[in-house]
């Protein structure tokens, strides 16, 4: 009934780069990636010694933990002796000059489970600044024995019982394939699949890859991919550098009660701080780009700072003269995070990234050339401009309650234009252009509070201001002119609450009941939503756990105003899309870095918009990304089923692997 934003034979995001070589270019090409691989490659110098420092807190309220042990032991020593320190008032503790190489840390203190941090990777380059949380333990008699494990086996988020695991950043650049993404690095584990392999759009459990949600220091954030499209939580490659995430969540069903507007799966990503006793600076050069970071102590040394930036490997190729294809193909990107320690008032924490990406295929008006490469017929530009900046503020209420605000802006500014030479004479027209900018302002708090070891609450408010300025215009071949499927200016909300207790009746027993509300405003449309999750752990070699939630999405903003011939808004009042999630997951640890793991799970994809027209199949489920142009309903469903099995050994002595079916 209407058509999609569908340019016809347009060219893929990325054209092969090697498709327009000349083989006498060849060797000024292999020159210039192997001088990259030198400048990026780690050498190590015998005898060099680094610091290893940290800091010990509480799990749930995030409070510093005074007079923690502290024993670091190298990895790959037989007999390995641990060397000790205590934490001091701040919680902190620092191991100095120890030899370069990876190293296991272990953490005990009263009253609370031993923390272990396996394969610690210490190297000349930089410090090694961890970031340690502990577990209270549930006292069952007066003499208790707790055991130690490895904070390998659980997620950050301690709500999140079934369906999440944390990943590093060393496995970002460890994992195959993964170039430093986390999105690509996640394809490894079971149930996810990648959706194309020229970009980083990932299908988890057979969800539509825009079912995904980027969460950043606990608040979420737009897609944060270069050349990324509206309604898209992908691109071709990642914003984000290694050099300011720390370890981070990834779960991919029945999340806990905090996330919402998201059908598939979540990254629930956290920031590094910088050095606060030296300046420490890092140059890398790749495959992708040049990558220059700067960190270290802000004035009065309570607080750092940490900044890196990027600049595309390919311009600086191009501007080299090296050919890479008929298209061209920029990008750049910054980073940044800044902490300041403000004493009893708290902290102050500001960070945000940005990102420019463009990609331009000039195309030939000579026909010739198009029976060779069709797509130089199709000039087109595609840009994208992401940018978030954010400010919080935490601090710990006595011994039992943590309270973090934050207020985030972001925005995605989004253009692609498409051109056709058309015959007899060779005339460029226009066949399609686009333009989607949307911006979003974000207040947001979190409130946890301990009771004792066995109750926790934690609950929050997220307020969301949107605008945005949607254009899309295609040809009409019949007409000769260009036709307008999307012309609006505007603003809306969202609002979001949710609510998380647990409780532990004992050390083996885990209990989660939650809820999460959704409002979106446009439209008046509300979901409120029960989560629960029960985990049963008879030692520390076995671990039952149920997960259950309900979940809902909204639709990107561009389906909502799409028009009719009268001029009536025929999709302003979908309802959000919403799913069932059902997880039982089986968790076995034969050995100390063995992991098996079963996971069962069924998703009833239910309110999902359609095509209102009989003899269309159209549904949203099957949308890859950017808009498309339909009059919808809330009629669809759907349904996704499977067992993941997953066998992995944690990194020994040099070794690891993965195999998931």
């Amino acid at each position: 009934m209407f058509p999609g934003f569908q340019p016809a034979e347009s060219p893929g995001l990325f054209p092969p780069v090697f498709s327009s070589l000349n083989i006498m270019q060849f060797p000024k090409l292999l020159l210039a990636f192997l001088a990259s691989l030198l400048l990026s490659w780690p050498f190590k110098v015998h005898g060099q010694t680094q610091n290893l420092k940290g800091q010990v807190i509480d799990k749930a309220v995030r409070y510093e933990l005074i007079g923690a042990r502290v024993q670091v032991a190298p990895v790959n020593e037989v007999n390995p002796q641990p060397i000790g320190a205590v934490t001091d008032v701040d919680g902190r503790f620092r191991f100095p000059n120890l030899p370069i190489g990876k190293y296991h840390v272990m953490v005990t203190y009263i009253g609370y489970k031993d923390a272990v941090v396996t394969n610690v990777v210490l190297d000349a380059g930089k410090e090694t600044d961890l970031l340690i949380t502990m577990e209270e333990a549930v006292m069952e008699q007066k003499e208790v024995v707790i055991t130690a494990k490895s904070a390998k086996q659980k997620p950050l988020n301690d709500l999140s019982l079934v369906s999440t695991r944390t990943f590093s950043v060393e496995e970002t650049r460890r994992f195959a394939a993964a170039v430093n993404d986390p999105a690509r690095m996640v394809t490894s584990y079971a149930g996810v699949v990648s959706a194309d392999d020229g970009n980083n759009h990932i299908v988890i459990r057979g969800n539509a890859p825009n079912g995904l949600l980027w969460r950043m220091e606990g608040v979420d954030i737009p897609n944060p991919n270069h050349f990324s499209t509206a309604g898209t939580s992908g691109g071709g490659i990642s914003i984000l550098s290694a050099q300011l995430l720390s370890n981070s969540d990834f779960s991919t069903g029945a999340f806990a009660a905090e996330y919402g507007n998201a059908l598939s799966g979540v990254f629930d990503l956290k920031l590094r701080k910088g050095n606060v006793d030296k300046r420490e600076f890092t140059f890398q050069a790749g495959v992708l780009g040049l990558d220059a970071a700067a960190e270290g102590p802000l004035k009065g040394g309570n607080g750092s700072y940490l900044v890196n930036y990027r600049y595309s490997t390919l311009s600086l190729m191009s501007k080299l003269g090296v050919p890479l294809g008929d298209a061209v193909t920029n990008f750049q990107d910054l980073s940044f995070h800044v902490w300041q320690s403000a004493g009893k008032a708290g902290s102050f924490s500001l960070f945000g990234f940005g990102g420019l990406s463009k990609q331009t295929l000039e195309g030939d008006p000579d026909s010739s050339s198009w029976e060779e490469n069709p797509a130089l017929k199709y000039p087109y530009v595609f840009q994208t401009n992401t940018g978030v900046v954010g400010l919080t503020h935490s601090k710990v209420w006595g011994a039992n309650t943590h309270l973090k605000t934050a207020l985030v802006y972001s925005g995605v500014d989004n253009i692609q234009e498409g051109k056709e030479y058309e015959l007899p004479e060779t005339k460029l027209i226009l066949d399609f252009d686009a333009g989607n900018l949307q911006t979003k302002a974000t207040l947001s708090t979190v409130l946890s509070h301990k009771f004792n070891a066995r109750h926790y609450l934690r609950s929050g408010v997220y307020v969301n201001q949107l605008y945005f300025k949607l254009r899309q215009r295609e040809y009409d071949s019949e007409t000769e002119k260009m036709e307008e499927y999307l012309r609006q200016d505007g603003n809306s909300q969202t609002v979001q609450a949710f609510a998380q207790w647990q409780y532990k009746p004992t050390d083996r027993v885990t209990f989660n009941l939650g809820v999460h509300a959704l409002s979106m405003l446009l439209n008046k449309k509300t979901s409120v939503e029960p989560r629960a999750a029960l985990q049963y752990a008879p030692n520390t070699q076995h671990r039952f756990t149920l997960g259950y939630g309900l979940h809902s999405q909204v639709m990107p903003l561009g389906m909502y105003f799409l028009k009719d011939e009268q001029g009536e808004l025929v999709n302003l009042e979908l309802d959000l899309s919403k799913a069932h999630h059902m997880v039982a997951a089986y968790d076995i640890y034969p050995g100390k870095n063995l992991h098996f793991k079963a996971e069962a799970y069924c998703q009833h994809l239910f309110n999902v918009p359609v095509d209102q027209g009989i003899a269309s199949s159209f549904s949203v489920l099957n949308v890859f990304g950017g808009l498309e142009f339909h009059a919808l309903d809330n009629s669809g469903k759907g349904r996704n089923y499977g067992l993941e099995l997953t066998g992995e050994q944690f990194l020994t002595r040099g070794f690891y692997w993965l195999a998931s079916l």
